[in-house]
């Protein structure tokens, strides 16, 4: 079941608008690269904070991505996986909407361990079920193909396009959040965040809701 041009980039684009929402979001990490960046008084200190956030980035979103892209072999229960994947993904924006603490276990990391401290914050936040009912429904799925052979193409040709979705979604993720980390550290100072400071929690939840219902309403409609 091949998608028209139209969708193919309306999913694409949703992709990329959530790794800029995710790079924007504090929670994320981008203050903890203007703080690296200050703290040694180097610029390279913060380019390296950022890459670090990246890396742990990338690892949550296919920590998430490759299980589902290999369920996606089940053509057969394409419909209710995507109906499943729409709930939980609603489910965990309920849980933060009602729930506002933030993970304690993130305050006992350590500073220096960025990709581990950014790996944990996106499974904790929901960042990377944030990305399941996009992904599921950029798959192709050719319900025609049947047999341990088409499904074994079929595997293969959603892990790699869930490996390619997580690199875009982390790169554009990385670009907004080191965009406003560079912004901060060489021009706006910290008086400008303690001003400014903006906390997303609400929208978080809010936006998590929002996805996985349209992932549900898509998958029974068939798009």
């Amino acid at each position: 079941m091949g998608l028209d041009a139209g969708t193919l980039t309306a999913l694409w684009s949703a992709v990329i608008l959530s790794g800029v929402y995710h790079g924007v979001n504090p929670g994320m990490g981008w203050p903890l690269a203007v703080s690296a960046g200050l703290m040694e008084g180097r610029h390279r200190a913060m380019a390296y904070a950022i890459v670090a956030l990246a890396i742990g980035h990338l690892l949550a979103m296919l920590a998430i991505l490759l299980p589902f892209s290999m369920m996606t072999a089940l053509v057969q229960w394409e419909t209710e996986l995507r109906v499943v994947a729409g709930a939980l993904v609603a489910t965990v924006g309920l849980y933060l909407l009602l729930n506002r603490r933030h993970p304690r276990f993130l305050a006992r990391v350590a500073p220096s361990r960025l990709v581990l401290w950014s790996f944990l914050a996106a499974m904790a936040h929901g960042a990377g079920l944030m990305l399941v009912p996009i992904y599921l429904g950029i798959c192709q799925v050719d319900l025609g193909s049947t047999g341990h052979e088409a499904a074994g193409d079929l595997m293969g040709q959603n892990v790699a396009s869930a490996i390619v979705v997580a690199f875009a979604h982390t790169l554009a993720m990385t670009i907004a959040g080191g965009a406003i980390a560079m912004a901060i550290y060489f021009y706006l100072g910290l008086r400008f965040l303690s001003r400014t400071w903006f906390n997303l929690d609400i929208v978080w939840a809010l936006s998590l809701i929002l996805v996985g219902a349209f992932g549900i309403f898509f998958a029974v409609h068939g798009h």
